[in-house]
């Protein structure tokens, strides 16, 4: 059964399209919010909805500071951005039974060419994720952002968002205009998120080299997913060997690896082909290490593919909120039919694991 709450109107996920959330109803701030709002002490404090009895991790939940906004609109392709607010995100997360929502950047992220200004920017966005997590205590967790390409500066807001922030982890995105991950102009970050263990949240975006393909078909319809799938292939066979030389990275891939799934069969194929010493079993071990969250990917054929490449402890929970419902995710894999202990695996489980710094409710 799908629910008739399976898809927002209007709510195509980072295709350009300005999105709304679902209309809900708003609830007061937890305390530590009415004190970011400079209530008194002694004020009284309505509490929200009591957690429910199994409360979900979404890895996948966007913010936008109100600085970021101009920005963003002033250098991203496409059309608007959505009206987001702390309120907003919490409230679709009582809805959907989520407990924490770990944060990142809307993309592109912070960096369009001047590396002075995404360093800046890189820094306040963070800060203001920061003041949400210490803000709502037990609500959200941060994945923070970096001005790359420029390495320097990403070096340095690594060890301030990790060090001094306790960011969870690190948010990046699958290109930068015509360089994926792989690409060798990025091993000294690598290197550096590798030496820490970093968990790394990958979003993808409008490639450079596919913007407007198709007629009417915006690049979030198709080249997101693709583009995942692009960065992912980049690691393992492209020039720098990243995906070898850097393998305590903890990778966890958006919308249930895009096209990932569906196309394993020919990057096995590539990789017998080159005869590559350090893939002896092919890149499917590889695969199989990363981590995948469900957004956009809790459709049957989507959960199926996955779960073939693989098994329930690789796989994450998210919305893409807030350009899809919380709703989504949770229905999507509900009409799964995962087993008890499964479903809460991929809910909360699989992420308190990965990301044990979390203090979900």
């Amino acid at each position: 059964m799908v629910a008739s709450t399976r898809r927002l109107a209007g709510c195509f996920c980072c295709n350009g399209i300005s999105a709304t959330p679902a209309a809900v109803n708003r609830r007061n701030f937890i305390a530590g919010g009415a004190a970011a709002l400079g209530l008194a002490a002694g004020a009284s404090k309505p509490a929200r909805a009591q957690a429910p009895a199994r409360p979900r991790i979404d890895v996948h939940h966007h913010y936008l500071p109100p600085f970021h906004r101009p920005v963003l609109l002033a250098n991203r392709s496409g059309g608007g951005l959505p009206d987001w607010s702390a309120e907003k995100s919490l409230d679709d997360m009582d809805k959907s039974g989520i407990a924490t929502a770990v944060l990142s950047s809307v993309q592109p992220g912070v960096w369009f060419g001047d590396n002075e200004a995404a360093r800046k920017l890189a820094r306040e966005v963070n800060e203001y994720g920061a003041k949400l997590v210490a803000d709502h205590p037990g609500r959200f967790g941060l994945f923070a952002a970096i001005p790359l390409p420029d390495p320097e500066g990403s070096l340095k807001e690594i060890e301030y968002a990790l060090g001094t922030l306790k960011a969870d982890g690190i948010g990046l995105f699958t290109s930068y205009r015509d360089k994926y991950l792989g690409d060798p102009a990025f091993t000294p970050v690598l290197e550096e998120l590798n030496r820490r263990k970093t968990v790394v949240y990958v979003h993808p975006v409008t490639p450079q080299c596919c913007g407007a393909l198709v007629k009417g078909i915006p690049p979030g319809t198709i080249e997101y997913a693709t583009d995942t799938t692009r960065t992912i292939s980049s690691l393992i066979f492209g020039e720098a060997g990243s995906a070898f030389r850097f393998p305590d990275i903890r990778w966890i891939w958006s919308h249930s690896g895009g096209t990932l799934p569906f196309l394993t069969g020919r990057l096995i194929r590539l990789a017998g082909e080159r005869k590559d010493p350090r893939m002896p079993d092919g890149p499917l071990p590889i695969l199989r290490k990363y981590h995948y969250e469900v957004a956009q990917g809790n459709t049957p054929g989507q959960l199926a593919a996955l779960m073939k490449l693989v098994t329930v402890s690789q796989v994450l929970f998210g919305t893409d909120y807030p350009y899809r419902s919380g709703l989504e995710a949770v229905e999507g894999l509900r009409d799964y039919q995962f087993s008890v202990a499964d479903a809460s695996a991929i809910d909360r489980g699989n992420a308190m694991a990965l990301l044990p710094n979390i203090k979900a409710s």
